[in-house]
């Protein structure tokens, strides 16, 4: 899940193309099971503080000014901010930065299914309300939210570059807090009038942004229900064609594909660590016939649940991504 890229090469390349990364300036599967955080520094420095148009599939970015000031680009918007800073990029924004040498904050990018998941209080109103549309957060200086921000930031950039960063739970736990206060912030701004987006902004939500976000937290609420897409499409307002449309230009697959890959994922979870019997891990997942979820399971991995489970018990387990 964490995720440390090689060291970028600080070439200046022109596209025909808008290029999608999945880390600027690195290839990446579009919707990767990716959370990752790095200082504004780190990158920004190897491309002569100037960071290109471009855009991330099925990936919600998080870019932390906490001073310094930065031009920023969001799809059509351009702006000046100074930190204190959020800004707030959606999956398939266009945008880009040019910094000034003295910035300083992190750049988080997370794939949202991954907050979403499991019994995550409130996580799912938080990302629909955080990233409805690209957008600018200003902060006062000196104010307690940067006191509580600032470090949650820290604290999630150590735990991520942990030797056991893979395996611990940490840093999931404190993107999870980083997007709800930051989500909290951003509600209160709205109700004080001073949730500032670029100028030219306008406080309508894109509805394609709104969507995919609206549909990462619908299908952690009913996955195990065994909702057809249809009713997923119906839930958002969309023919079932069009769903299939927006998921494939995020993820590179269809949505019954990512349903699919979520069960399973949940399926290797359970069959780890919890000590339940097959059926009854069939049965918690929403299948009726634990026959039928042995085929599904050995489609989806390559092994039947019980060699999977002895495999992992062994060691040598490995969940699959979705």
């Amino acid at each position: 899940m964490p995720h440390s890229p090689r060291s970028p090469q600080p070439v200046r390349r022109r596209f025909n193309t808008l290029p999608a990364f999945a880390l600027y300036g690195e290839a990446g599967s579009p919707g990767a099971a990716l959370l990752h955080i790095e200082s504004i520094e780190s990158r920004s420095r190897l491309y002569d503080w100037e960071i290109d148009a471009h855009v991330h599939q099925g990936l919600h970015q998080v870019l932390w000014l906490r001073s310094g000031w930065a031009e920023v680009v969001l799809d059509e918007s351009r702006s000046r901010c100074e930190g204190p800073t959020a800004v707030l990029i959606p999956p398939g924004v266009a945008h880009a930065f040019r910094f000034s040498s003295d910035s300083d904050g992190h750049v988080l990018t997370v794939n949202a299914h991954l907050l979403a998941e499991g019994e995550a209080a409130g996580m799912g109103q938080a990302l629909q309300q955080l990233f409805a549309r690209p957008r600018t957060l200003p902060l006062e200086a000196g104010s307690p939210d940067v006191s509580r921000l600032q470090p949650l930031f820290e604290a999630l950039h150590a735990e991520n570059s942990a030797d056991d960063a893979a395996e611990a739970p940490v840093p999931l736990w404190l993107a999870r807090a980083v997007v709800w206060r930051l989500a909290q912030l951003g509600q209160r701004g709205q109700a004080e009038g001073s949730d500032a987006g670029p100028p030219g902004d306008t406080s309508r939500p894109s509805r394609r942004q709104a969507l995919y976000t609206r549909w990462v937290v619908l299908l952690e609420s009913h996955y195990r229900e065994h909702w057809p897409v249809s009713r997923y499409a119906e839930q958002l307002g969309l023919s079932t064609e069009r769903l299939n449309r927006m998921v494939a230009a995020e993820t590179g697959r269809n949505a019954q594909e990512l349903l699919h890959a979520r069960l399973a994922r949940e399926a290797c979870r359970r069959l780890v660590h919890i000590a339940a019997p097959v059926q009854r891990i069939a049965f918690d997942l929403g299948f009726e016939d634990p026959a039928y979820f042995c085929r599904f399971f050995k489609r989806h991995t390559g092994q039947s649940p019980r060699a999977y489970r002895q495999q992992a018990q062994g060691g040598a387990g490995a969940t699959p991504s979705g």
